[in-house]
């Protein structure tokens, strides 16, 4: 089953844009994801289970460096 989230990294710190571009890059590096980033979000398609599970690792990964960070 295929599957299309639409997710929002928005770091509280006055550096933002780091934590954001390296959570993009991150998921830029399975070449199973297919990753568009636009103004207000990334989009990522895949396999379902696969697209969970790598969000899963890479949003724990974004709050063990960026720990005052919510996705939505």
């Amino acid at each position: 089953m295929k599957i299309s989230v639409e997710i929002s990294l928005y770091p509280l710190d006055q550096n933002y844009i780091p934590p954001i571009q390296a959570f993009i890059d991150r998921l830029n590096g399975y070449p199973e994801l297919k990753v568009i980033e636009n103004t207000m979000s990334t989009q990522v398609f895949g396999d379902y289970a696969k697209v969970l599970e790598i969000l899963n690792t890479e949003m724990q990964r974004t709050h063990q460096t960026t720990p005052k960070a919510a996705f939505m």
